[in-house]
């Protein structure tokens, strides 16, 4: 471990696999079983929580004969690598042979940045499910970094993350624990590939758009394969473009509000990224019902915990994809997920969602706002646009139905009614036959 080494590790900044501690603290045993438990990682002595080097006041010898007495007494027996540089200890641990460890009869995970404790039934449970390698942890014989690694994808990522970068992609991976038997793992397969069903057949989102309250009629169906950043972007972009919009005036600028807080369903489906069962094969799931919403991922509470502990606490099936994601904010703290969805429900005076849980699946389903009753002080006017989007919908079916208009333009279905109305009147459509039933249709008048 030279300078430039340590610099890099500075400035990569904390998170799953480096820790910053300004001296020795009194816990450095769980933090080291920590990360042995996980896939290793890194702790600075010397180093504050910004990234700013403070140094060590005790005599150096003594602090790193400290630190494998600590390394010593976890169970089993554990040896850690310690370097001395600018001042600062760097301890290096590697990834546990023989998981799980404990210190002083304790058990610890590694979760993005922070070590949580678990009992130890838990956690053998937890690495009897899931193998002694997670599968966000492979290595992924199939991706060839060469051809299929995206420069683009991993410069922005670097950017979100505040990374500068200022090596080599291959070495920045190593960095970052990415790369293990020169392969590129899992973790980083699904952050920077460019068609993610080149690998695996099934981590992509599937969208499904249905008329009224059933799966009965389909009228629209969309799966997202790119990598997984690009499919929570376009998945959430799909979920909004086929809610209704509330418009609301006090005094000034007309506002437009969706009917579900956006925080909510980003949220949702950010945990059903970081948080799905990787090994389950099958998509996350995203229906959308005139009543409701519903996003179901594969893979139901992690073994190790109860529904009491739901909302509470949190495992994660995938750790290392988990970090990388907390690197550019995608997600918080492990375990915040759920209460910030109801916090954003509740802040927008709706009701909180149904998450419905068992051995395989886990969903959230969100009740849908009634807009109809949109304010009777909107515009009255039909705007050029969607006077032009409505006629050529009517003209390429001219059984189409007020709802499904709506649907297609993005607009609530109060304020295609009151279009349709006025561009009647105004002698541009006119409706032969009755409007339900399915045995009327529209025709737009020359």
């Amino acid at each position: 471990m030279n300078k430039e080494d340590l610099d890099l590790l500075i400035q990569q900044g904390e998170g799953y696999n480096v820790e910053f501690k300004e001296s020795l603290p009194n816990d450095l045993g769980r933090e080291i079983c920590a990360f042995a438990n996980a896939n290793g990682g890194n702790i600075l002595i010397g180093v504050s929580d910004k990234g700013v080097i403070k140094g060590i006041d005790n005599s150096k010898n003594k602090l790193m004969s400290q630190i494998q007495d600590t390394a010593r007494h976890l169970s089993p027996n554990f040896q850690v690598g310690i370097d001395y540089v600018e001042n600062v200890i760097v301890i290096t641990i590697p990834e546990g042979t023989n998981k799980p460890y404990s210190a002083n009869g304790k058990f610890f995970m590694r979760y993005g940045p922070n070590t949580q404790q678990l009992e130890r039934d838990e956690i053998r449970e937890f690495f009897e499910q899931e193998g002694l390698i997670l599968f966000d942890e492979k290595p992924n014989y199939d991706f060839d970094l060469d051809k299929d690694f995206s420069k683009s994808k991993f410069e922005d990522f670097l950017k979100k993350s505040k990374i500068t970068k200022v090596i080599g992609n291959k070495e920045m991976l190593k960095n970052l624990n990415l790369i293990k038997d020169d392969r590129l793992k899992n973790a980083g397969v699904l952050l920077f590939c460019d068609k993610i069903t080149k690998f695996f057949s099934y981590p992509t989102i599937l969208c499904v758009l249905y008329q009224g309250k059933t799966k009965y009629t389909i009228l629209d169906r969309k799966e997202f394969d790119s990598d997984i950043y690009s499919n929570f972007e376009d998945a959430l972009l799909y979920i909004k473009s086929h809610l209704n919009t509330e418009f609301i005036i006090k005094g000034g600028p007309r506002e437009e509000k969706l009917e579900l807080p956006e925080d909510a369903l980003r949220e949702t489906l950010l945990n059903s990224i970081a948080h799905r069962d990787y090994n389950k094969h099958t998509s996350i799931l995203v229906e959308i019902f005139s009543d409701r919403v519903s996003i179901t991922n594969p893979g139901g509470l992690v073994k190790g915990l109860d529904k009491k502990d739901f909302g509470k606490r949190s495992l994660s099936r995938n750790n290392l994809l988990f970090g990388l994601m907390q690197r550019i904010d995608l997600v918080e703290q492990v375990g915040s997920g759920i209460k910030r969805i109801r916090n954003a429900m509740r802040k927008a005076g709706l009701k909180v969602p149904r998450f419905d849980v068992d051995d395989n699946w886990f969903s959230v389903i969100f009740k849908r706002l009634d807009l109809t009753n949109v304010p009777d002080n909107v515009p009255d006017n039909v705007p050029d646009k969607r006077r032009t989007d409505i006629t050529a919908i009517i003209k390429r079916n001219n059984k189409v139905t007020i709802s499904e208009i709506a649907i297609q333009l993005k607009v609530n279905k109060k304020t295609i009614k009151r279009d349709i109305e006025k561009l009647k009147q105004e002698g541009k459509i006119k409706r032969i036959g009755p409007q339900t039933g399915g045995k009327g249709y529209w025709e737009v008048v020359k």
